[in-house]
């Protein structure tokens, strides 16, 4: 199974709702552990990457992706 690029400002849908009733999620943290902000109540979790890519039914909105810095030879 291929991994999901997230990047931070990702706004994302889930699968089951939050108990506030919000299905709509906004990315805040990456690592091992993905941060999420529900966009309906506030409430910020942490989850693995396994199961936010278990969860995750699709990308409502991406985040530019990064700019790399120049390489100086």
């Amino acid at each position: 199974m291929p991994i999901v690029e997230f990047r931070i400002g990702d706004v994302v849908q889930l699968r089951k709702p939050h108990p506030c009733g919000g299905y709509v999620w906004t990315v805040v943290r990456l690592g091992a552990d993905i941060g999420l902000s529900c966009t309906t109540c506030g409430h910020r979790i942490l989850l693995p990457r396994t199961d936010l890519e278990r969860r995750l039914r699709k990308f409502l909105e991406r985040a530019s992706e990064p700019e790399t810095p120049p390489k100086h030879p």
